[in-house]
């Protein structure tokens, strides 16, 4: 999945959603032989099958200007036609198409560029927040409880996303999402994954997943919904969390809920496993060692013996496989994470994304716990 994503982050007075590009993996690349590939694009959804080299081509990245946006327009109308679209869908998705220039602005100026964790987390993961999180937790505990039961992952993570990516499903975006995502391909730094989202959204209004007449509405990066799922997520990850035998992210909370469950559930969340914790260093730890990358992981015991100091209460047995990580942080702060952790920077790649989310998680199921009815 394409790994960057966007929480909704207050940043000088502004709720921004950092969900964009996290919900996008792009696919593996392998070499096949011409008739394997031939029955793979047969199988391989048409959204994923854009092949923007004639866009390349017809507008050289160095020389685009807002000007030649409504004549990209109808070069992406011609490739959703060529694609399978219904024209009637493609009408209606492009015909309020336009250029929107603070779309390119909030992707070049996402939040956590500019700040590091210390001030990054306290003003994502407040009180405030934390308080919300818990009653409204209560309040859909038997839902949470089923879905959490369902799909193996536990309700304080599914209440910790909803709330950091939606503000409990009141800060959706207003942004048309077709016009956002036809303005972030033609902007050219990642238009292939952008064209794709595009087709993707096209997918969902010919599906007939949202009332037909009704725009598509998101963040400015395309995100939707209570989830904030990205057009190609919702298509691979949305769930049904009432059985009324539709999928609405953006008004039903059960679906909202069981959507993220089984995103975290099919990207490999292990039930009962912690995420991991905070850690020491040693004066003289090799800090290259740091990151998340398969080849990175290491057995607790061994990262112990490379100079890693571990909680006096730690949940981290010896044996488990974790990976150590260095977010940029003026406190220094050092953690050791588990494959769970991973699994939601599948989510979104940022490891401040990934810590708030598990910092909310955790803070939720102690107000939870702390209760005086708690079991």
């Amino acid at each position: 999945m394409f790994k960057y994503s966007f929480i909704a982050v207050i940043v000088s007075g502004l709720m921004l959603s950092a969900c964009t590009h996290s919900q996008q993996k792009l696919a593996e690349r392998q070499i096949t032989a011409p008739e394997e590939k031939a029955v793979e694009t047969q199988k391989m959804p048409r959204w994923k099958q854009v092949n923007v080299a004639s866009l390349e081509q017809a507008f050289p990245k160095e020389t685009r200007t807002s000007a030649q946006f409504p004549a990209y327009v109808e070069a992406l109308k011609l490739k959703a036609a060529q694609l399978g679209y219904k024209q009637e869908t493609i009408d209606f998705a492009f015909s309020e198409a336009h250029f929107i220039e603070r779309v390119i602005k909030s992707d070049r100026n996402q939040p956590e560029k500019k700040i590091t964790l210390d001030v990054y987390l306290p003003r994502i993961v407040t009180n405030g927040r934390l308080n919300q999180g818990a009653k409204l937790y209560q309040e859909n505990q038997d839902t949470l409880e089923q879905i959490s039961k369902k799909y193996g992952v536990p309700a304080n993570y599914i209440v910790a996303l909803w709330g950091l990516e939606s503000g409990f499903g009141k800060v959706q975006g207003k942004e048309d999402v077709v016009s956002a995502l036809a303005t972030l391909a033609f902007e050219g730094r990642r238009e292939e994954l952008f064209a794709r989202q595009l087709m993707a959204a096209l997918e969902i209004i010919e599906e007939g997943h949202i009332p037909q007449g009704q725009r598509l509405k998101g963040s400015w990066a395309g995100a939707m919904g209570q989830t904030q799922f990205m057009p190609s997520s919702f298509l691979t990850y949305a769930a049904d969390g009432n059985g009324d035998g539709k999928i609405d992210i953006w008004n039903t909370q059960e679906d909202a809920f069981a959507s993220a469950a089984n995103y975290l559930a099919t990207e490999g969340w292990k039930s009962g496993l912690p995420w991991g914790e905070q850690v020491t260093l040693s004066v003289d730890f090799n800090q290259q060692l740091e990151g998340i990358k398969t080849e990175q992981k290491k057995t607790v015991a061994q990262w112990k013996a490379l100079g890693v100091q571990l909680p006096v209460n730690s949940q981290l047995n010896d044996a488990m496989t974790v990976w150590l990580i260095i977010p940029d942080d003026d406190l220094h702060r050092s953690y050791l994470v588990t494959q769970n952790f991973r699994t939601i920077m599948h989510w979104n790649s940022s490891y401040f994304f990934a810590l708030s989310i598990v910092t909310m998680a955790d803070g939720v199921a102690n107000k939870i716990n702390s209760l005086p009815n708690a079991s």
